[in-house]
């Protein structure tokens, strides 16, 4: 890997890197919905009179929506959002007709048919004061929004923050009654400690909901809700009692397997996989059925914590997906090919540099290890097989080649 100096102010790539360890330490990117959130983005638009209330979490290169009423979609790039001006200046912004001002006047937003006139953003601030997103009330047509209005919607930032303090503490989904991100891996690194400590075998299993945003947009968020439950349930009706499942997303699952080594681990995937597979849905919404891929790592010499574990059994699941969907992919079937070793999760800012360096792409890198990432982007589309990856807090950049993709993730190895 080759590495350089970046001429960027160090001040303000140092800034960041504390801001993203922040947002790293509550593990809340791609969280599951949340009805203490939807209240109080309903709240923003009962009290402000407006038509869009929001809470967001701003990672390197997305705006992700803990909970938005009013908008389509679930994340914007962070280039095109207007809460990068609150996050970068960490104070509040009011525009209260955007097609007078200047730096959002030719703003897709404005000129397109979500048709944004007014913005009132504040921070959404951790104890320790870092900016992790915003709360935001947003109106299609131009409005004033006074002291007393700001002043407002901080306490509504607040409650938000009181509201992601208290979610660190749940250790059951509330729609799945699967373990909670945080539980599964409080729980799972006692179950390593266990397996090092009396040498037994261990496996961890990552799978997704394959096409879950389609049964969203064509069926609904309730009819969503129920596959989610089914495929949980699913999973518990195959696992043993002494198997841990948690929700880490909204549609991403893991399995802990004590006593089961790799080969079996996949085959406990494959088992998991068939399973769901065959499963369908029913409801006023029609009739669902969804398949499911699935990712495994295995307790090893280089894999000894739930965060190595997890984020290579991502990798795999990446592949899976990659490959087609619906099937399984162990990592270990991965290294001979690639040449991949130990990752661990981070999430840092990185950009993407092709085309003789004349196009860049910011990126969130999700894991990264000595030979390979894991790569976040707003969409894959257009991202060349072989690209440098630089990563300003690391201070340098090294070229890539891409193993596995699909919408928004990117599996790179190191050249």
């Amino acid at each position: 890997m080759n590495a350089r100096m970046f001429g960027k102010s160090a001040e303000t790539v140092q800034r960041e890197k504390e801001r993203l360890a922040a947002l790293e330490s509550l593990d809340l990117l791609n969280s599951p919905r949340d009805e203490g959130f939807d209240r109080i983005v309903r709240l923003i638009q009962q009290v402000f009179g407006v038509e869009i209330g929001l809470v967001s979490l701003i990672d390197a290169h997305r705006q992700w929506y803990q909970a938005c009423a009013g908008l389509s979609g679930d994340e914007v790039p962070r280039e095109d959002t207007f809460c990068r001006y609150v996050v970068h200046n960490e104070e509040p912004m009011v525009i209260q007709d955007a097609t007078q001002d200047s730096r959002f006047v030719s703003h897709a937003a404005v000129t397109g048919p979500e048709h944004i006139r007014f913005y009132a953003g504040v921070p959404l601030k951790t104890r320790d004061g870092h900016t992790i997103g915003t709360v935001c009330a947003i109106d299609r047509r131009p409005r004033s929004f006074g002291r007393r209005d700001l002043s407002i919607l901080q306490e509504l930032a607040g409650a938000a923050m009181d509201r992601i303090e208290l979610l660190q503490a749940a250790s059951t989904d509330s729609l799945t009654e699967a373990l909670t991100r945080r539980a599964f891996k409080r729980e799972a690194e006692q179950l390593i400690a266990a397996a090092l400590r009396h040498r037994h075998d261990l496996s961890c299993l990552v799978f997704d909901v394959d096409h879950f945003k389609a049964v969203n947009d064509s069926y609904g968020h309730a009819a969503g809700d129920e596959v989610l439950k089914m495929v949980a349930a699913t999973c518990r009706a195959n696992l043993r009692t002494s198997d841990l499942l948690g929700r880490l997303g909204g549609e991403e699952f893991a399995v802990v397997l004590s006593h089961i080594g790799a080969d079996d681990a996949m085959r406990t995937a494959e088992k998991l996989r068939a399973a769901i597979a065959a499963r369908f849905v029913d409801g006023d919404f029609g009739r669902i059925s969804v398949t499911a891929s699935f990712g495994g790592s295995a307790l090893s010499m280089i894999g000894r914590d739930i965060e190595t574990l997890l984020a290579q059994a991502d990798a795999a699941m990446y592949r899976a997906k990659g490959d087609g969907r619906n099937r399984c992919v162990s990592w270990t079937s991965m290294q001979p090919a690639d040449g991949m070793g130990v990752r661990r999760r981070v999430l840092k800012a990185g950009s993407i540099i092709f085309n003789d360096r004349r196009s860049t792409i910011d990126c969130t890198v999700k894991s990264i290890g000595a030979d390979g990432a894991g790569i976040m982007v707003s969409n894959s589309l257009g991202i060349p097989p072989e690209f440098i990856l630089a990563i300003k807090a690391e201070r340098l950049e090294t070229e890539c080649k891409v193993i596995s993709s699909d919408r928004q993730n990117l599996e790179v190895a190191f050249r």
